[in-house]
């Protein structure tokens, strides 16, 4: 691919965010850690490159470092806040403890003359978050934004093409920091803005069928987002040389397998083999008795898997195991940047060693989940299914705390229907924003209460709402108290077993996003 930037990742927490916002600029982009390697970059022949940020101080005796060379290239370089520190101090300048700390948003200057602030206003808001900052200019460089607390904002050596910003530009706090990503990828780098999922759609299809020929494909469907988008895209190429196994484990919301089956099943718009396993009853008898949250995990993907072996074996060899991988699955497992492995995920981390196929395909593994969702209505899929709220690999499982029993899961199913019907009417009606994720859970504590003239002793229902920008943090949503005043009223009138309903605040961290 011509048009590439890399992202060159020394452990911030925004490694992705920056790279999602290079693709927003219709510019492809891949994140790599900073151990990758001069040559391998040689051989990458990307357009530009971002250094990001990191919890480190550069002028530490064995802090990360890309090494002279990288600056030698001849490729626009831009560094951001421990990638700009790094550059300064690589180059001759010096880098400290700040004075004054500043974190969160803070009134930035900028030089309009800049090629990286072009179209940007003389004074706007910037995220900062550091506690070094760069105390000397390297020779050749000019500053080129500054703060009341940070004279070094942003410096430039526009003959070496090098750019370095303390602040976080890809974060959406900074008000102008799509432009000035964008200025530097298209102006500095000369990328044409060619990376576009209509596009990518079309590509796929063309590969997919080149890699599969006459062969048969095997894809685990799980109804959620990325393996339906990937089923989708199969499906346009190869159509009923594809062959979708969907464990239904009862642990899905309220209709869910349902939905999938209209989908995809017979009749559906997809030429395609579909398979439904109606697992509830044996993943309940599976559970019962288990409390602890990792071992119900645990139980919930054994069990697909035995079951997806059973299946396969039903339907014999195939040539490829499709999966719905996508980009951050790959850089969480430890196989993209240089974050710490978030978690070991089961599309990348050791395959299934029960199916005789010849290759894997993952059509998805370059996009992010936005990305995604575009593919996915490209494809014609459903809005209701791509747009669908974030949903756990285990399901209810881990949305119901303590044992896993049937009359709870239904419990839980018909009180998140009811909350997340409820907040879509409080968005249609301009009473709130949409949060990035919630639901309702159900906690394992019953509690007196009187309904009518009877005193109950049931469950207590927990609801969850939470905005964030990338889910490694988050804060709870404000949601008017009319709406959750609604649901509370709803859930207790219309849901049995349930008498309690209460809304969580609990920010991450130190809580999770899920309950468990």
């Amino acid at each position: 691919m011509e048009n590439k930037i890399i992202v060159i990742d020394f452990g911030g927490q925004y490694n992705q965010l920056v790279a999602r916002r290079v693709r927003e600029s219709n510019v492809y982009s891949e994140i790599y850690s900073y151990r990758v390697g001069i040559e391998k970059i040689r051989e990458l022949n990307p357009k530009g490159i971002i250094l990001t940020g990191g919890p480190n101080s550069c002028y530490l005796e064995g802090a990360p470092n890309m090494g002279q060379e990288l600056y030698e290239l001849g490729i626009p370089v831009l560094g951001l806040c421990y990638g700009a520190q790094m550059m300064m101090n690589d180059l001759g300048g010096e880098v400290g403890i700040a004075p004054v700390r500043e974190y969160g948003k803070t009134k930035t200057y900028f030089n309009g003359e800049s090629p990286l602030f072009s179209r940007i206003p003389e004074e706007s808001i910037v995220w900062m978050s550091h506690t070094d900052y760069i105390a000397k200019l390297a020779p050749g460089f000019e500053i080129v934004a500054h703060t009341d607390d940070c004279p070094v904002a942003a410096a430039q050596n526009i003959e070496r093409k090098l750019y370095a910003i303390q602040f976080h530009p890809e974060v959406l706090h900074t008000e102008y920091g799509k432009n000035i990503l964008t200025n530097f990828v298209h102006n500095i780098c000369g990328c044409e803005p060619d990376w576009r999922m209509d596009s990518f759609v079309a590509d796929s299809i063309g590969k997919i069928k080149e890699k599969v020929g006459d062969g048969k494909v095997l894809l685990a469907l799980s109804g959620g987002v990325d393996s339906s988008v990937a089923a989708g895209l199969l499906a346009k190429a190869i159509g009923n040389q594809l062959t979708c196994v969907f464990v239904d484990h009862g642990l899905m919301r309220k209709n869910e397998g349902d939905e999938v089956e209209a989908i995809f099943g017979p009749e559906g718009n997809f030429d395609l083999n579909f398979i439904r396993v109606n697992a509830h009853e044996r993943y309940y008898s599976k559970l019962a008795g288990v409390t602890e949250p990792e071992s119900k995990r645990k139980i919930i993907g054994e069990e697909f898997i035995r079951i997806f072996e059973e299946e396969s074996k039903k339907i014999g060899a195939v040539d490829f195991l499709a999966q719905g991988t996508i980009y951050p699955d790959v850089v969480e497992s430890g196989l993209g940047g240089e974050s710490a492995v978030i978690k070991s995920h089961h599309n990348v981390g050791g395959l299934p060693d029960f199916v005789d196929f010849k290759e894997i395909i993952e059509p998805l593994r370059d996009l992010f989940k936005d990305e995604v969702r575009k593919v996915g209505l490209e494809l014609g899929l459903p809005e209701y299914l791509v747009f669908r709220q974030p949903f756990p690999g285990p399901g209810l499982g881990i949305r119901i705390i303590g044992e896993v029993t049937g009359e709870k899961v239904k419990i839980v199913q018909d009180a998140d229907f009811i909350y997340r019907e409820e907040i879509g009417k409080a968005v249609a009606e301009g009473l709130m924003e949409e949060p990035n994720q919630y639901f309702a859970a159900l906690t394992n504590m019953r509690s007196v209460g009187v309904m009518g003239d009877y005193r109950t002793y049931d469950y207590a229902i927990a609801l969850r709402a939470v905005r964030t920008i990338d889910f490694m943090t988050a804060e709870a949503a404000d949601i008017p108290a009319s709406v959750l005043q609604r649901t509370m009223s709803r859930i207790i009138n219309e849901v049995n077993g349930v008498n309690r309903v209460l809304y969580d605040i609990t920010s991450k961290p130190p809580g999770t996003i899920e309950l468990e």
